[in-house]
Protein backbone atom coordinates (compact mmCIF):
# COMPACT_ATOMS: atom_id res chain seq x y z
CA UNK A 1 0.00 0.00 0.00
CA UNK A 2 1.49 3.30 -1.12
CA UNK A 3 0.93 6.34 1.08
CA UNK A 4 1.48 9.86 -0.25
CA UNK A 5 1.78 13.01 1.84
CA UNK A 6 1.88 16.45 0.21
CA UNK A 7 3.38 19.56 1.76
CA UNK A 8 4.49 23.04 0.75
CA UNK A 9 1.17 24.70 0.01
CA UNK A 10 0.28 28.13 1.29
CA UNK A 11 -0.71 31.68 0.44
CA UNK A 12 1.34 33.55 -2.15
CA UNK A 13 0.89 36.71 -4.18
CA UNK A 14 0.40 36.59 -7.92
CA UNK A 15 3.75 36.24 -9.66
CA UNK A 16 5.26 34.38 -6.74
CA UNK A 17 6.56 30.84 -6.42
CA UNK A 18 5.94 27.75 -4.32
CA UNK A 19 7.42 24.28 -4.29
CA UNK A 20 5.17 21.37 -3.40
CA UNK A 21 6.59 18.09 -2.15
CA UNK A 22 5.03 14.66 -2.08
CA UNK A 23 6.66 12.07 0.17
CA UNK A 24 5.85 8.44 -0.50
CA UNK A 25 6.02 5.40 1.75
CA UNK A 26 5.15 1.77 1.16
CA UNK A 27 5.42 0.03 -2.18
CA UNK A 28 8.35 0.70 -4.49
CA UNK A 29 8.57 4.41 -5.19
CA UNK A 30 10.74 4.17 -8.26
CA UNK A 31 8.43 1.70 -9.98
CA UNK A 32 5.43 3.99 -10.19
CA UNK A 33 4.70 6.96 -12.34
CA UNK A 34 3.67 10.12 -10.51
CA UNK A 35 1.35 12.99 -11.23
CA UNK A 36 0.00 16.20 -9.79
CA UNK A 37 -3.62 17.22 -10.04
CA UNK A 38 -5.57 20.15 -8.63
CA UNK A 39 -9.14 20.85 -7.72
CA UNK A 40 -10.69 24.26 -7.25
CA UNK A 41 -14.01 24.74 -5.40
CA UNK A 42 -16.94 23.66 -7.55
CA UNK A 43 -14.70 22.25 -10.28
CA UNK A 44 -13.55 18.81 -11.29
CA UNK A 45 -10.10 17.54 -10.46
CA UNK A 46 -7.78 18.46 -13.31
CA UNK A 47 -4.41 17.23 -14.49
CA UNK A 48 -1.39 19.45 -13.85
CA UNK A 49 1.77 17.45 -14.55
CA UNK A 50 3.13 13.91 -14.75
CA UNK A 51 6.56 12.32 -14.60
CA UNK A 52 7.82 8.92 -15.67
CA UNK A 53 9.33 6.32 -13.35
CA UNK A 54 12.92 7.36 -13.96
CA UNK A 55 12.15 11.05 -14.25
CA UNK A 56 13.28 11.50 -17.83
CA UNK A 57 9.79 11.95 -19.20
CA UNK A 58 7.43 14.74 -18.18
CA UNK A 59 4.13 16.10 -19.42
CA UNK A 60 2.23 19.26 -18.50
CA UNK A 61 -1.20 20.73 -18.87
CA UNK A 62 -1.19 23.65 -21.28
CA UNK A 63 -2.31 25.97 -18.49
CA UNK A 64 0.92 25.45 -16.51
CA UNK A 65 3.45 24.72 -19.25
CA UNK A 66 6.49 26.95 -18.90
CA UNK A 67 5.58 27.93 -15.33
CA UNK A 68 5.54 24.62 -13.43
CA UNK A 69 8.22 21.93 -13.26
CA UNK A 70 7.72 18.40 -11.99
CA UNK A 71 10.68 16.38 -10.75
CA UNK A 72 11.38 13.37 -8.58
CA UNK A 73 14.11 12.05 -6.32
CA UNK A 74 13.81 8.29 -6.20
CA UNK A 75 16.49 8.05 -3.52
CA UNK A 76 14.36 10.27 -1.27
CA UNK A 77 11.00 8.80 -2.39
CA UNK A 78 9.79 12.29 -3.15
CA UNK A 79 8.21 14.04 -6.10
CA UNK A 80 8.17 17.83 -6.43
CA UNK A 81 6.16 20.47 -8.21
CA UNK A 82 7.98 23.78 -8.60
CA UNK A 83 5.43 26.49 -9.37
CA UNK A 84 6.47 29.91 -10.64
CA UNK A 85 4.68 32.96 -12.01
CA UNK A 86 1.62 31.92 -10.07
CA UNK A 87 -1.76 33.29 -11.04
CA UNK A 88 -5.00 33.59 -9.03
CA UNK A 89 -6.49 30.90 -11.26
CA UNK A 90 -3.88 28.47 -9.92
CA UNK A 91 -5.68 28.56 -6.57
CA UNK A 92 -6.77 25.01 -5.71
CA UNK A 93 -6.08 21.99 -3.57
CA UNK A 94 -3.13 20.18 -5.14
CA UNK A 95 -2.96 16.39 -5.04
CA UNK A 96 -0.11 14.00 -5.65
CA UNK A 97 -0.91 10.65 -7.24
CA UNK A 98 0.89 7.42 -8.08
CA UNK A 99 0.03 4.88 -10.72
CA UNK A 100 1.29 2.32 -13.19
CA UNK A 101 0.54 4.11 -16.44
CA UNK A 102 3.34 6.44 -17.45
CA UNK A 103 2.44 10.09 -18.06
CA UNK A 104 -1.25 9.47 -17.47
CA UNK A 105 -3.48 12.54 -17.45
CA UNK A 106 -6.79 11.36 -15.99
CA UNK A 107 -7.53 10.68 -12.30
CA UNK A 108 -8.87 7.18 -12.96
CA UNK A 109 -5.45 6.10 -14.24
CA UNK A 110 -3.89 6.63 -10.82
CA UNK A 111 -4.18 4.16 -7.97
CA UNK A 112 -2.99 6.13 -4.94
CA UNK A 113 -3.64 9.69 -3.79
CA UNK A 114 -2.42 12.05 -1.12
CA UNK A 115 -4.70 14.14 1.07
CA UNK A 116 -3.94 17.37 -0.80
CA UNK A 117 -2.35 20.69 0.05
CA UNK A 118 -4.01 24.08 -0.39
CA UNK A 119 -2.44 26.66 -2.68
CA UNK A 120 -3.96 30.14 -2.64
CA UNK A 121 -2.74 32.86 -4.99
CA UNK A 122 -3.87 36.40 -4.18
CA UNK A 123 -4.17 39.10 -6.83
Amino acid sequence: QVQLVESGGGLVQAGGSLRLSCAASGGTFSSSAKGWFRQAPGKEREFVAAISRGGSGTYYADSVKGRFTISRDNAENTVYLQMSSLKPEDTAVYYCAAGRRVLATTPREYDYWGQGTQVTVSS
